[in-house]
């Protein structure tokens, strides 16, 4: 079978080590519901991740921490119902995989098993390499995550760049390098500083996937509801709105509310007929012609 890209072929990991291999940029997106996957997959976009960051954009949580795995896989079946060709990603949410290996191999399968998801994310180092490889030998692929993990805040002190010391970057470049020997298929380096994550990219044979550490990764994600302005109330320095729908929605809402408001929705345009002459049997039965 050919590996030349074809724009209708399912996407799988192997897909991803084909385009750091060619030095093709790698695109993901995040999605949580049906319409959303439908709309990235449609666009071609190469993986779509169902992150636990779906608790601060859709369920108003203030951090990613009280997501469950039951939250994760309802988000995820809907995703999967939405989008054919991307590469699916679950996000193992807070306590999914930290408490031992048992429980990281037991819910690492939900993802797939329950909800249709290609592979499975999860934050951390080389603490996480246990987990890892036993995700791994289940046969489930990994994607790592280094650098502003949001499922440690409060150890990192909030939501702060990663590895600008160089001792911080040396820690960092050693738990890329262990994932990847790992086994991981990709690495998300977030709110690292470029030159760090560009190193890091060069060292690897994995692609990394970049948000907020600049433009020498392999590939980037964003959170989709940051790019296209859809959550409001505040949007990270490494954003750029695509668009600002918030305010759109808001302007439709408005205008939806004056048109009730003053009788002008909904016009005939809108509404359903019955015949002059069914209406005159109708006024006819009920004694008021």
């Amino acid at each position: 079978m050919s590996d030349s890209p074809d724009s209708s072929r399912k996407i799988n990991t192997h897909t991803f080590q084909l385009k750091k291999q060619r030095g093709e940029r790698l695109t993901m997106l995040t999605a949580y519901d049906y319409p959303m996957a439908r709309a990235v997959d449609l666009a071609g976009i190469d993986s779509i991740l169902v992150g636990d960051s779906l608790g601060m954009v859709v369920l108003g949580y203030d951090n990613t921490l009280p997501v469950t795995m039951d939250e994760m896989l309802h988000h995820c079946r809907a995703v999967s119902r939405g989008a054919s060709r991307a590469l699916l990603i679950g996000d193992m949410p807070f306590m999914s995989y930290q408490v031992c290996v048992e429980d990281a191999v037991r819910n690492a399968g939900r993802f797939l098993q329950e909800s249709g998801m290609d592979a499975v994310k999860l934050e951390g180092g080389k603490e996480r390499i246990p987990a890892i490889m036993a995700i791994l030998e289940a046969g489930i692929p990994v994607l790592g995550h280094l650098g502003l993990t949001p499922q440690s805040i409060h150890k990192l002190g909030g939501f702060k760049a990663q590895g600008k010391t160089a001792e911080a970057a040396l820690s960092l470049l050693d738990d890329a390098l262990s994932l990847e020997e790992a086994g991981c298929f990709s690495i998300v380096l977030e709110a690292v500083p470029s030159r760090v994550a560009s190193y890091i990219s060069q060292k690897l044979k994995i692609p990394t996937i970049g948000i907020g550490a600049g433009n020498e990764c392999d590939g980037q994600v964003l959170v989709t509801h940051d790019l296209l302005g859809l959550f409001d109330k505040f949007t990270p320095k490494f954003v750029k709105q695509y668009s600002v729908l918030h305010q759109e929605i808001n302007k439709a809402l408005k205008n939806y509310q004056e048109e009730v408001i003053q009788g002008e929705f909904p016009t005939s345009e809108h509404s359903f007929i019955i015949s002059d002459q069914e209406w005159e049997t109708f006024l006819d039965q009920v004694g008021d012609s």
